[in-house]
């Protein structure tokens, strides 16, 4: 289990911190065209699925393989979507942008699910997904909440998930790091032999 977190954490933690970065930018630029704003999210969520791929082409477990997959997929596809078809409407990029948050969640929610009974703050990856889910069901329930709105959204959960998911990676890796120490201390309390 510990090697399986010293590897995953760095994946977890950079997600986080691009999210904060794509959040932080969504922010403070809020009057950005259109074509731009697709293009921020779709490298995003191209960035977010090439890091999620690999974590699963690594072997790195911590989702199954399928759930892994299909937020690769996911991810990859609606930052495809997003860059090729910049003349998309407010409305279609709406719907993109909740499809992804809203799977996004649910992969998260899965992740949180698996990882309980090796983490005591697994609540801060399934509260992640939560905020991804709320967020991609309140888009496809007012799809007329416009861009600018749109944007703020996004900024702000991208930003409120980036966070959380930089605190989760640095907790797991303290976490290998303990569990590295702790199997170091028992091998020196073992006879030579």
């Amino acid at each position: 289990m510990d090697s399986s977190l010293s590897r995953v954490w760095w994946a977890l933690a950079l997600r986080g911190l691009l999210g904060v970065l794509f959040g932080v930018a969504a922010l403070l630029w809020p009057g950005a065209t259109l074509a731009a704003i697709m293009l921020l999210f779709g490298l995003f969520a191209i960035a977010e699925g090439v890091f999620t791929l690999a974590a699963l082409l690594a072997g790195v477990g911590f989702l199954p393989w399928w759930a892994q997959l299909l937020g690769a997929l996911v991810s990859l596809t609606a930052g495809v979507v997003a860059i090729t078809y910049p003349s998309l409407t407010a409305v279609a990029l709406l719907y993109v942008v909740a499809a992804w948050a809203l799977l996004r969640g649910v992969a998260d929610i899965a992740a949180a699910v698996q990882w309980r009974r090796y983490l005591t703050n697994e609540w801060l990856l399934a509260l992640a997904g939560v905020v991804s889910v709320v967020f991609g069901v309140l888009l496809f329930m007012r799809p007329q909440a416009g861009v600018l709105a749109l944007l703020w959204l996004v900024g702000s959960a991208a930003l409120l998930v980036g966070v959380m998911l930089l605190v989760l990676g640095f907790r797991l890796r303290r976490l290998g790091r303990e569990l590295r120490e702790r199997r170091e201390r028992t091998r020196s309390y073992l006879p030579d032999g």
